[in-house]
């Protein structure tokens, strides 16, 4: 590999993942009512990708040492190791295979400043601290230092990836808890790989020099995207049959094409020719015409000198195409014959022109307007941006995509494109953190437009969410209350979905509302929401805060506004007699103020003389029950204000 560039996937037609590092991986419909994943949630997703790393993983040494200490619950498990061991991928396979039934996996912030962590038991959680810089260590082990306590006494499980070279700097009492892994053997990853998606071969087949040398140094993530290159070299039928032709072509495809390409500028170097090999590149796939146009855009916004030769005595698109060796199909879609060729070329653009960057980013932009583009290309081009502007270090390049795409000039047309770009930047490695930050920033700022709130609310109910949803609920929480009309009511319905089925978030989520209830309107409305009994997912019950809610609830407003609700609880207890422990929390919540409870009591009267519950008749076995509830839950009340000892002191 010259420059030892990492492989690479470049438009897959499926969903794969080469173990480590990104995953291009999304598929948006979007409308401009509304951004649907499609066909799968982000979760389903998250978990097929943990599930196939298991199957392709190779035990480092020194796994099986760490793997014992996750048996513990209150593990916390410290991974060092050398860059490229696949410190990540044994994290992940550690907290995927760690028997706990009903526990979940999330991603904890290395930065850990805006909430109160609060872990459940059986949880597992991954902290990646390999991206942190030595300025930002010290902080970083701190924020470590109090997740473990809350780990450990919770009964969770944590494993924490090290940045590699700072052992030095690491505190003396985490040093008890670190396992340090060694590279695995390449050749084995390279063959797990090979094995589980289905390519026969031979064990001598893999003894070539190149080979060799790459499974002595290469990182484990490079070696599973060399795998899967030797996949696409199959499944694309053009590298010849046999195993031989596919690995060679996948040797190729990730250390020769570089300089090949360098080699191919050097021989076309008027702006048309480049514009169009890198447009070709940048949008591989998409018919002649669409290039064409791309190429004259990226003509327009760079500085360059017009050919004057009238266009009828310039070659046509299919010569300059082939002069370009960019070949044209049966359905004039363009592409390379050579497997991840693209890749190069646009790798290339972006590693020599860096200051045509920011003119690289305007105009993919501005290609996204583009007539001859359609949906599929459009995403394709938003992948390959992203990538490149990840890896050469512009991250907020992204950002400035997504607050153009979603302007009310666009009217909600990119929206889709909006939300996978900041997916991408989101799932990134490196950038994922600096990324929520930044979500962050646009969820608490009041006067973001329209579209990019919308954009918001989509990924942090649906991306976010899945690794990080004690951070996808604080955002969507500002967004419920700052945001207003159409968009606080889709961020409030995002919130209240995220609540409802999940006990953590919900537990977090009314400790901040009750909070501001006094003072906030939709902070009420939020939580009179959550107290909607057929509403509420979570199994069992969570008494104690339903408890708090329904006391921040009770003195904050009239009865009037939530008597109601009171009636619909004991309904649904007509309903579910388990449920007797609702009593319970109504009686409970108004800390025996006499007022509050005089109103339970004329809300239970009332209930009591209706004719229907919920719209129906009732049978007699209902009004038997209802009868019973009402009487048991006057008398609790009569208890409470003393009416009841009273009585049996008589």
């Amino acid at each position: 590999m010259n420059g030892w560039d990492s492989p690479w996937i470049s438009d897959p037609q499926g969903s794969v993942h080469s173990g480590s590092g990104n995953q291009y991986n999304f598929i948006w419909h979007g409308t401009p009512e509304r951004l649907v994943r499609a066909g799968v949630t982000r979760l389903r997703i998250v978990r097929a990708y943990r599930q196939q790393l298991v199957r392709c993983f190779v035990p480092p040494q020194h796994y099986g040492r760490a793997r014992d200490r996750m048996g513990v619950p209150g593990a916390v498990v410290l991974l060092d190791g050398p860059p490229g061991s696949g410190r990540r991928a044994a994290a992940t396979v550690l907290l995927e295979t760690v028997s706990v039934p009903g526990g979940r996996v999330e991603e904890l912030p290395a930065e850990g400043d805006e909430e109160v962590f609060d872990a459940a038991a059986d949880d597992r959680y991954l902290l990646d601290l390999s991206g942190v810089s030595d300025a930002d260590y010290a902080k970083a082990q701190r924020t470590l230092t109090r997740y473990r306590g809350i780990i450990e006494q919770c009964g969770a499980r944590m494993v924490v990836v090290l940045p590699a070279g700072l052992q030095w700097m690491l505190d003396q009492e985490l040093s008890s808890q670190v396992e340090r892994l060694e590279r695995p053997r390449g050749r084995a990853v390279f063959a797990r790989y090979l094995r589980v998606r289905g390519v026969d071969f031979e064990p001598e087949q893999l003894d070539t020099d190149a080979l060799t040398h790459l499974f002595a140094t290469a990182p484990m993530r490079e070696l599973a995207r060399l795998a899967e290159l030797l996949v696409r070299a199959r499944d694309g039928g053009r590298c010849g049959p046999g195993f031989d032709a596919w690995r060679d072509e996948a040797i190729a495809a990730a250390t020769n094409w570089s300089e090949q390409v360098a080699t191919e500028l050097r021989d076309h170097r008027t702006g048309p020719e480049r514009a169009l090999l890198l447009t070709a590149a940048m949008i591989s796939g998409a018919g002649a015409d669409a290039v064409l146009s791309g190429a004259h855009s990226l003509l327009r916004i760079l500085p360059h000198t017009q050919d004057e030769t009238p266009r009828l005595e310039q070659a046509g698109l299919g010569e300059q195409l082939a002069d370009l060796s960019i070949v044209t199909g049966d359905d004039d879609r363009v592409g390379f014959p050579r497997l991840a060729y693209d890749h190069a070329i646009r790798q290339h653009f972006w590693k020599n022109f860096p200051d045509l960057r920011a003119g690289f980013r305007d105009w993919v932009g501005q290609c996204m307007e583009l007539p001859e583009l359609r949906s599929e290309n459009r995403m394709h081009l938003v992948a390959h941006f992203a990538e490149q502007a990840l890896a050469s270090g512009r991250p907020d390049d992204l950002c400035v995509l997504v607050e153009r795409w979603t302007r009310p000039a666009a009217a909600g047309r990119l929206r889709a494109e909006a939300a996978a770009t900041l997916e991408l930047g989101l799932s990134h490695d490196e950038y994922g953190s600096r990324f929520r930050s930044r979500v962050y920033d646009w969820a608490t700022n009041g006067h973001i437009t329209a579209g990019l709130a919308r954009v918001l609310i989509d990924i942090c109910h649906q991306v976010m969410a899945a690794t990080h949803p004690d951070q996808a609920t604080v955002r969507l929480r500002h967004l419920a209350l700052r945001q207003r009309g159409e968009e606080a009511a889709a961020a409030r319905a995002a919130l209240l979905d995220m609540a409802r089925g999940n006990r953590r978030v919900f537990r977090r989520l009314t400790d901040q509302l009750v909070r501001d209830t006094a003072t906030s309107a939709r902070s009420f409305e939020i939580l009179l929401a959550l107290l909607e009994p057929e509403e509420l997912r979570i199994g069992p019950p969570p008494w104690r805060e339903l408890t708090l809610v329904w006391g921040a609830v009770m003195t904050a407003r009239p009865a009037a506004v939530w008597a109601p609700l009171v009636r619909r609880w004991l309904s649904a207890l007509v309903r579910r007699p388990a449920d007797d422990q609702i009593l319970r929390v109504l009686l409970l919540a108004t800390a025996g103020d006499y007022g509050l409870l005089n109103s339970l009591y004329a809300a239970a009267c009332d209930w009591n003389k209706q004719p229907l519950i919920d719209g129906q008749p009732l049978t007699d076995a209902q009004q038997l029950d209802r009868e019973r509830v009402a009487a048991r839950f006057c008398q609790e009340i009569d208890v409470m204000q003393g009416v009841g000892r009273m009585k049996e002191s008589a």
